[in-house]
């Protein structure tokens, strides 16, 4: 019998996500038997999954684990992030690689979110038969059940179509692995993805509701029921299931405040903070070096991928941050009078050189090239690359229940209130006001997501969600290389729809009659 490609994720990995937790188990696979036999070795084994998150993979250094989904697929290949003068990757941010079933690209979001899978479902499967008290098993299955969700909801944003392209989800889905069997598996549809995850999601809240337990202080890379509602939330935004996304986005933020103003320019996505609902571990004693998410985007890191191709932001998203909004110093824009290489981006002398240099001088390093609106919001904590790396923040539960409610209909006085919390109340933008009604709302909230949420991988995706094209434009009207401004309609590149790689279709017999 053939064996599906998530066969070969199906590894528990018992690996500290701290310094100061107990190694009892080698960091390497080990049997069933030994994982399962106390809830002791299974908590271990949920440390495992959250360091899986951040782990090396095929021997590569660009995929890091969850770092890879957000900097590769989220933001290389979106409307308003860019990575400045890299022209050698340009089929990447061009979305070139869609078709291509045998390239790594194609490969490696299967892979890794599989090999989560397989590990959630081992815990699942066994942790009833674990000796330790019910309430812990209530809490690591819930935990387990919450990675398969989360896993299922990012294979289905890169792998399926848009949910209002699916004829109310009866477009293809995906093998939906839910047990340890490793024979062939057909695929299922949209609508039955969602429906998994939904009732992954409910199990889940169930068990953490009953367990009356909570991931320890001061750990954030763990899932807890807020992790839990978070996570249905977004699913619930990209199902378009608009009354559920608001519902779980309340219930998500209600223990995480927004940050300061102090900790958003300085830090705040780096370590966790009061707004952090869920992160991934990172720390010098557990260190990717140059294979990190930081090491390709924070604007500090000595990574040559850094140093030399700065991240930047598009100048269209920029010029439309009010001057009165602390987000937009986190850029550097050019002033009157301050010029730049305009083929490129790259400013090597001259008054808008010496402003960064001078201004942000503690947030990029040394022999770093300077790119007229190159970023500094996203800061190494350490060299080449440490830093916690965000998975969910109140913020963007506060545009997730913004969103829905424009859709919801009725709501625009709630919705302003919300924009006014999250800019205004929140120190963000202390002159912001919002009395903009139906469509002209939704615009709003789309615009302040992009503004709130760049560089946190969400571009490509909320693109790909709301169906609109991709329109980036070299200077005057834009700050894109040439090489990047171009326009990429919804329904081009398969509607931005990953094919099934061919090691699936290859191994997975269920699949084979199946053709991209």
């Amino acid at each position: 019998m053939k064996k599906i490609l998530y066969t070969l994720g199906l590894t528990v990995l018992l690996a500290s996500c701290g310094s100061n937790y107990l190694d009892t188990v080698p960091q390497s696979s080990t049997g069933t038997a030994t994982i399962f036999e106390t809830t002791q070795n299974a908590k271990l084994a949920i440390n495992g999954i959250c360091r899986l998150m951040v782990n090396q993979y095929l021997s590569s250094q660009g995929f890091n684990g969850e770092g890879t989904i957000k900097t590769w697929y989220g933001n290389y290949p979106g409307n308003d992030f860019q990575k400045s003068n890299l022209t050698g990757w340009s089929s990447i941010i061009n979305s070139l690689y869609h078709e291509r079933n045998t390239s790594s690209y194609c490969y490696y979001p299967w892979f890794y979110y599989y090999k989560l899978i397989g590990n959630a479902n081992a815990i699942i499967e066994n942790i009833d038969n674990a000796s330790g008290s019910n309430e812990e098993k209530q809490f690591i299955k819930a935990q387990a059940l919450t990675f398969r969700a989360y896993s299922y909801m990012m294979l289905s944003q890169l792998y399926c179509h848009r949910w209002c392209d699916s004829n109310n989800g009866s477009s293809r889905g995906l093998p939906l692995r839910i047990d340890l069997s490793t024979g062939e598996l057909p695929t299922s549809t949209l609508a039955e993805v969602y429906g998994r995850i939904y009732e992954d999601l409910n199990e889940a809240i169930s068990n953490f509701t009953a367990s009356e337990l909570d991931r320890a202080s001061g750990d954030n890379y763990s899932p807890n029921l807020d992790v839990a509602y978070a996570t249905y939330a977004r699913a619930a935004l990209t199902r378009e299931d608009w009354a559920t996304a608001a519902r779980y986005a309340v219930l998500a933020r209600a223990n995480y405040p927004l940050m300061t103003n102090s900790e958003y320019v300085d830090g705040g996505f780096n370590t966790p903070n009061q707004e952090w609902i869920w992160s991934s571990y990172n720390a010098t004693d557990q260190n990717l070096h140059y294979y990190s998410f930081f090491a390709y985007q924070g604007s500090n890191s000595s990574a040559s991928i850094c140093r030399t191709y700065a991240c930047s932001i598009s100048k269209e998203l920029y010029d439309q941050i009010p001057e009165t909004d602390v987000r937009k110093n986190m850029f550097l824009g050019p002033k009157e009078g301050e010029t730049y290489t305009t083929s490129t981006g790259r400013a090597s002398k001259g008054a808008l050189y010496d402003r960064a240099m001078k201004d942000y001088a503690d947030k990029i390093y040394s022999t770093s090239y300077i790119f007229a609106y190159m970023q500094f919001k996203i800061l190494c904590a350490d060299q080449p690359g440490i830093g916690q790396l965000n998975n969910f923040r109140s913020a963007e539960m506060y545009l997730i229940e913004a969103e829905a409610n424009c859709h919801i209909g009725g709501k625009d006085a709630e919705t302003q209130k919300l924009l006014v919390a999250l800019n205004k109340d929140s120190g963000r933008n202390p002159a912001y006001t919002c009395t903009k009604t139906g469509d002209n709302l939704l615009q709003e909230v789309k615009l302040y997501r992009r503004i709130e949420l760049w560089g946190e991988g969400f571009d490509w995706f909320d693109y790909k969600r709301w169906k609109e094209p991709i329109v980036r434009k070299a200077y005057p009207e834009g700050s894109f290389h040439v090489q990047f401004a171009i326009t990429i309609q919804p329904s081009d590149n398969n509607q931005w729809t990953w094919v099934f790689p061919a090691k699936e279709v290859d191994y997975n017999d269920a699949l084979s009659s199946y053709i991209e």
